[in-house]
């Protein structure tokens, strides 16, 4: 359960992971340590998973992402497919999906020549039986902060 302290620290922290930690206590109305101790807390029991930097992809010439939808004969080779999907620092996520295929893969290549590779290796894996590949032309919204309301405690549900 979250306090009303605790979601506008964590609120906040997704506004700004590098916030300084005595601007925060300020504006939570906490001294320092305790501020502290609610945030390694959080970080001990797993509700703020880690510390992030978004770096320009194009910088580093990454310039074609796209979405793999992986069709598979079975689950029988689901672990096989993820070690292989493990392997590969093209593939930056990965979801297991009901409907057409079993898997989605979100891919970041430099051009169409590495998607073209990537996709032969993908292929060729175990139990893999086709792929369907959408182009992502343009992000239109791309975000991991979650609605926090800070009006609300008891992880999300009214006081009243």
């Amino acid at each position: 359960m979250f306090d009303e302290i605790d979601l506008k620290i964590l609120s906040r922290l997704q506004e700004n992971g590098r916030i300084k930690r005595s601007e925060l206590s300020a504006e939570v109305g906490l001294s320092l340590p305790s501020l502290s101790d609610r945030i390694k807390k959080l970080e001990a029991k797993g509700v703020i998973e880690g510390y992030y930097a978004k770096i320009n992809r194009s910088a580093f010439g990454y310039d074609l992402m796209a979405l793999i939808s992986v069709i598979m004969d079975s689950s029988k080779n689901y672990k096989k497919l993820i070690t292989h999907v493990n392997k590969h620092a093209e593939i930056i996520e990965c979801y297991a999906v009901l409907g057409e295929g079993s898997h989605i893969l979100k891919v970041l290549v430099k051009d169409r020549a590495a998607l073209e590779k990537l996709l032969a290796k993908i292929q060729s894996w175990t139990g893999v039986t086709r792929t369907v590949t959408s182009f992502i032309l343009s992000t239109i919204k791309e975000t991991n902060n979650l609605k926090i309301n800070t009006n609300e405690g008891n992880n999300g549900k009214s006081k009243n």
